[in-house]
């Protein structure tokens, strides 16, 4: 992880939590436990303070930032998709943001809510808990159901499990030039998530 000091800032992170070396984690950032934080992902916290609760995700290619004197906070088990932005919002409990989903600032999403992928959340909006948002600007277009609640849920368990298996096996390497004989054919011993396993 790339881990900068800002000011007397310094970013405090869980043991058990996984940054992956390519992120960037800058100032008055704090992060819980069970955390998995992508590659490219860059956090800064030097304007105003960052809070990631336990069992959140933040996956590549995201930013979080925000307006001085801000503080962003992800609630327990928040799930950023890939290459979102997330501007002085706050992220409530088991909330999913889509792939390059835009959230500004003073936005709340709500608890379970999901943010369709490339929706953009404009400043001071609330997504209510258990709903699910899509557009620009994002606009509620229904309530969740539960085994869609239990489906997001699911998902954000794989990423919980992410920086333990991380540290034990994610490891820098030089490319093959060929295919090896002995080369593993499965590529992952995970279930498929809508599995039921």
């Amino acid at each position: 992880m790339s881990c900068y000091s800002f000011k007397d800032w310094i970013p405090v992170v869980d043991p058990s939590s996984y940054i992956h070396p390519q992120a960037t984690v800058i100032g008055n950032v704090i992060i819980g436990a069970n955390v998995y934080i992508g590659p490219g992902a860059v956090l800064r916290g030097d304007w105003g303070k960052i809070i990631i609760d336990d069992g959140a995700n933040v996956q590549e290619n995201c930013v979080i930032h925000m307006f001085p004197g801000t503080t962003v906070h992800l609630h327990k088990n928040a799930h950023v998709g890939h290459g979102a932005i997330i501007h002085g919002a706050t992220l409530k409990a088991n909330c999913l943001i889509g792939m390059n989903a835009v959230i500004m600032d003073d936005a709340i999403v709500g608890e379970n809510a999901i943010i369709g992928a490339l929706s953009f959340v404009t400043a001071k909006t609330e997504i209510a808990n258990n709903s699910l948002a899509v557009g620009n600007p994002a606009k509620i277009v229904r309530e969740l159901k539960n085994d869609q609640i239990a489906w997001k849920t699911k998902g954000t368990a794989y990423y919980q499990k992410l920086p333990e298996d991380n540290k034990k096996w994610l490891k820098a390497c030089e490319p093959l030039t060929n295919e090896e004989p002995n080369r593993p054919i499965q590529v992952s011993d995970y279930d498929t998530w809508e599995s039921g396993k």
